[in-house]
C-alpha cells in the first residue's frame, strides 16, 4: 500500500483498502471499513510529507454497488477531505476485489507542494 510514483509535482498512491495498521481487513461494518481505508491513505500521505489537503483526485472501486454505499462513503470522506473544494472523484462499480470481504478500494493523486 505504498507509493506507485512520485515526480513532476504529483504523488500517486496504490490502491488502499479498509485494513487496520496490522493489515487485517476491517469487517465490523461498511463505515468502519471505509474509515480504515481513509486512515491508511492518511498514513501513506503523511509518509510522503503530504496530507489530505493535497489530494486532487480520488478513485473508488466498489463491489456490489448500491446507493446506500455512496451515502456511507460521502459521510466518511467528509471527515478527511475538504468539502469546500473537494478533489475530483470517480466511483467505479466492479465485480470483485482480491478479497471478498473488501467492499471499497481507493487510490489518490495528490499535488506535492
Amino acid at each position: 500500500m505504498g507509493i506507485l510514483g512520485k515526480g513532476s509535482g504529483l504523488f500517486v498512491s496504490s490502491g488502499h483498502v479498509g485494513a487496520d495498521e496490522n493489515g487485517e481487513i476491517v469487517t465490523s461494518s461498511l463505515e468502519d471499513q471505509i474509515v480504515a481505508l481513509f486512515e491508511g491513505l492518511g498514513r501513506t500521505l503523511k509518509a510522503a510529507g503530504l496530507g489530505f489537503e493535497h489530494v486532487a483526485r480520488t478513485t473508488y472501486y466498489v463491489t456490489n454497488y448500491e446507493p446506500a454505499l455512496v451515502e456511507t462513503l460521502r459521510k466518511v470522506r467528509s471527515r478527511y477531505l475538504n468539502q469546500e473544494t473537494p478533489p475530483a472523484s470517480v466511483l467505479v462499480g466492479i465485480t470483485a476485489l482480491y478479497d471478498p470481504r473488501i467492499r471499497v478500494e481507493a487510490e489518490v493523486i495528490a499535488v506535492t507542494p
